[in-house]
């Protein structure tokens, strides 16, 4: 059974020490690099980063009233866990990303569909995560978001 935290601060502060720095310094690249319209809560137990419904109403089609998920991050048991929908949307965005991250990481890539694991806390690409935000807006989201899931 997954804990509710009622934010992200309460979130990080329960985590093994050895986690909390990369944590916070993950969740700071985000919120520092996403485009505007993103908003920050707490979803499914993990910090996730959404469009808002006052940006998309009908918010996400597995559970419309939560908001549209863009991105999380997650403390699991045997890694930290980011989870980029652009990854798994936008195909050129994974081709970018998967070329990209050996200039970054000297480990393997270990990921499927939008999550990339990393084991070690030391191996985070701040770098790479932060252009990786950057990339996409929220309208250009939304308005793949929308093709994908058949809404016109």
């Amino acid at each position: 059974m997954k804990k509710e935290w009622n934010n992200s601060e309460d979130y990080i502060s329960q985590l093994p020490e050895e986690r909390r720095e990369a944590v916070s310094k993950l969740r700071q690249t985000i919120k520092v690099n996403l485009p505007e319209g993103f908003q920050e809560t707490m979803s499914y137990g993990m910090i996730t980063y959404v469009v808002p419904h006052q940006l998309y109403a009908p918010g996400y089609h597995v559970n419309p009233e939560q908001p549209l998920p863009f991105v999380s991050i997650a403390s699991q048991k045997n890694f930290i866990a980011l989870y980029h929908m652009g990854l798994y949307m936008f195909p050129e965005l994974l081709t970018w990303f998967k070329a990209e991250y050996p200039k970054h990481v000297q480990t393997k890539l270990d990921m499927g569909k939008s999550c990339v694991r990393f084991k070690k806390v030391n191996n985070l690409p701040y770098d790479l995560i932060a252009e990786l935000c950057r990339k996409v807006t929220v309208e250009e989201y939304i308005q793949l978001y929308e093709k994908e899931a058949g809404r016109h």
